[in-house]
């Protein structure tokens, strides 16, 4: 049991990736991570595109680079509204998003997960609010196989700035209507360290005991 907790509080955001190419194997085991996760009505509504063909991982990266640095661009005021030590934080981030961005294609595997709403038990679909409940069938098996990338020493990092290209995304790797795209994982092995600590909030601040706002404390 141990090992899963260091597992889950190490997975953090790696984007930089070396192009050395993942066994087989190793690839499989992530992949079967993703589809022991749980789904609404255990429908599997999901599909993961493994994108390592050269010209595919080029389509992908070349639609993901300017929405990336439009991003980074529009962090750049907030940043500097920052206290030093949490802008140096972030600016070294935005130095590794840049480096994936830049090399993306390089990567030697990019899974892009995407769902079919059809299949989906969205409860809250009627709600006058956006619905959450659909990202329940697709997000946990995503979780699944970034923590099986952590297990397997894989770098690995969630993006979902290449859904405001979706159509162009989708037509790079052949998805069909009604699929949509949910997120673009890149994994390879890492350029140093790789995954270690995070910064999260705890219990502490995120749990409430009984109702919305007491706090909780164990």
């Amino acid at each position: 049991m141990s090992d899963l907790y260091e597992t889950m509080s190490t997975l953090r955001a790696v984007r930089r990736l070396k192009p050395d190419p993942i066994p087989g194997d190793v690839l499989e085991r992530v992949l079967q991570a993703a589809c022991w996760a749980p789904t609404g009505g255990n429908q599997q509504p999901w599909r993961v595109v493994v994108v390592d063909a050269p010209d595919r991982k080029q389509r992908l990266a070349d639609i993901y680079r300017p929405e990336w640095y439009r991003y980074a661009a529009s962090s750049a005021k907030r940043i500097e509204a920052m206290a030093p030590e949490a802008a140096a934080k972030w600016q070294r981030t935005i130095a590794a998003g840049d480096h994936l961005a830049d090399n993306l294609a390089d990567a030697p595997v990019i899974l892009l997960f995407c769902a079919d709403f059809r299949a989906m038990a969205v409860t809250d679909a009627k709600l006058d609010r956006i619905s959450l409940v659909g990202g329940g069938s697709v997000y946990p098996p995503i979780q699944n196989a970034m923590l099986a990338c952590v297990a397997e020493g894989l770098g690995c990092t969630l993006t979902t700035l290449h859904c405001f290209r979706e159509d162009e995304v989708k037509a790079a790797l052949d998805i069909p209507d009604p699929w949509a795209t949910a997120a673009m994982v890149p994994i390879g092995y890492p350029v140093g360290r790789g995954h270690g600590p995070i910064t999260r909030k705890g219990p502490a601040e995120l749990a409430f005991a009984n109702s919305f706002g007491q706090s909780w404390a164990p």
